[in-house]
């Protein structure tokens, strides 16, 4: 019998995704294992593998490039060669169907309680196209439902719509002798706010890499009398949804604690400085990667601080290579939090190359769900915006997370004298329940060691068990 392909569960609190394509084309063979679908869910893309090997058949109904879909959704099949596949297969949960879609078309009534009628799957059949698109559009006279989109999952922009109005798909503005070119890339965010003010983006220059449009470049573009009429509403999206929860979740399971303390951080420095000037082909390890190393050392140390709470038990790293390290990035769709797997069995500079690759996925992102599970201690730096110290919060299911603040040369006294030094704050919170605040204060105080005297520490045998 046909073999159903669903919409899987990629978070723990997903309950709906966004189809992005198929990778794979009606009649190809499939083996087990094989990337048949990308799926958007809520905090990356995803290719989803086929679990059954057999023919690939995508029925007439199945959702569209950009449609919303329920997790557990069959939208395809795989079958044996010369088996038929049902007439319908986009199906779905009554409960989680609206009474109307977006077009205006009646759902199926089922006051009856017959829950046998199978209802459509998609949540909206509008194509896929932002506001400030189909604003465009209606002022263009273009039907949207006939313009054929360029962009990722067959989105249409702008220029799709300019395009099938027969206008250039740039224009220019002319305004004290400088010329403004029509911007062709935004980020999410920026392009969400410049929907919320009725603003078109593509009409913006943009401040970020390659000319693209950031938030604040949408909100500087409004004038001040126009932004303080009315109260500005910004709808959730379903990342800030995800860490606000997260964030809830961790208040609510955990008995937190933060202790702080301030460390000698100038051989740290100087150890940097001399990495920057050696130039010897290797990526310049910055003041995360080589916390995130001497981390790893003190967490061989001091296991506990590295338990993750699975259930009624907890699981505590048995090997250097069992020791994944997570780092909090912020991009322009929200905080997400990379983990570089193994980190414990890992060179300083290897470290460094997996954080600068991690980072640019999660800025583009491109990070996968693999990579942003699995951390057993996470670490945020938010010392490049002046933040000397902080209560950072617990990234369940694990015990603990460390914040680095700034560093800062200040007058100290060593000995009998007055001398300028290095300084810099480290927060740690903890999870009380698992780790009592004398096991705590040694972590942090042997951490505080290793960051002032570094050079001795990564000269340590990294063969050394847990």
């Amino acid at each position: 019998m046909p073999f159903e392909i669903t919409i899987p569960r990629l978070g723990w609190s997903m309950e709906e995704g966004t189809f992005v394509r198929w990778l794979k084309s009606d009649g190809d063979s499939i083996r087990a294992g094989d990337a048949v679908f990308e799926l958007e869910g809520e905090k990356a893309a995803q290719d989803v593998e086929a679990v059954d090997s057999g023919v690939l058949r995508i029925p007439a109904d199945s959702p569209a490039p950009g449609t919303v879909v329920a997790v557990g959704a069959v939208i395809g099949f795989l079958v044996a060669e010369g088996e038929s596949i049902p007439a319908s297969c986009c199906m779905r949960a009554s409960t989680l169907v609206p009474d109307r879609i977006d077009n205006g078309t009646s759902r199926p009534n089922l006051s009856n309680g017959d829950s046998s009628e199978k209802l459509p799957l998609v949540i909206s059949e509008i194509p896929p196209a932002a506001p400030s698109v189909r604003r465009i559009a209606r002022e263009m006279g273009v039907a949207i439902g006939s313009v054929e989109g360029s962009g990722p999952a067959g989105r249409i922009t702008a220029s799709d719509v300019r395009s099938k109005s027969g206008k250039s798909t740039t224009d220019t503005t002319v305004s004290d002798n400088k010329v403004a070119t029509v911007a062709n890339v935004a980020s999410p965010r920026a392009r969400r706010v410049a929907s919320e003010l009725g603003v078109d983006w593509q009409e913006i220059s943009g401040t970020g890499r390659d000319g693209r449009v950031r938030e604040s470049d949408v909100r500087g573009s409004v004038p001040l009398a126009h932004s303080t009429k009315v109260a500005i509403q910004i709808p959730v999206s379903a990342r800030r949804r995800t860490i606000a929860n997260r964030m809830l979740a961790s208040c609510h399971q955990t008995a937190p604690v933060t202790l702080t303390t301030r460390i000698d951080a100038t051989n740290l420095v100087s150890l940097r400085q001399q990495f920057k000037q050696s130039n010897d082909g290797h990526p310049v390890p910055s003041f995360s990667d080589i916390a995130i190393k001497l981390v790893t050392f003190c967490l061989r140390q001091h296991p506990f601080l590295a338990a993750r709470s699975e259930g009624d038990h907890w699981i505590l790293p048995q090997t250097p290579n069992d020791i994944h390290i997570g780092f909090a990035v912020d991009t322009d769709d929200g905080l997400v939090v990379p983990v570089i797997h193994g980190a414990g069995s890992l060179s300083l500079f290897d470290i460094a190359r997996r954080s600068i690759a991690l980072i640019e996925k999660a800025r583009f992102g491109k990070l996968s769900v693999s990579e942003m599970q699995g951390g057993v201690f996470t670490m945020t730096n938010l010392g490049s915006f002046g933040i000397d110290a902080f209560t950072p919060i617990i990234n369940l299911p694990e015990t603990a997370v460390l914040g680095l603040g700034r560093i800062r040369r200040e007058p100290v006294v060593v000995g009998d004298q007055i001398v300028a030094r290095d300084q810099m704050t480290l927060s740690l919170t903890v999870d009380h329940r698992i780790v009592d605040g004398a096991p705590a204060a040694k972590f942090l105080q042997t951490l505080g060691q290793a960051l002032e005297n570094p050079s001795a520490w990564l000269l340590r045998d990294d063969s050394v068990p847990i």
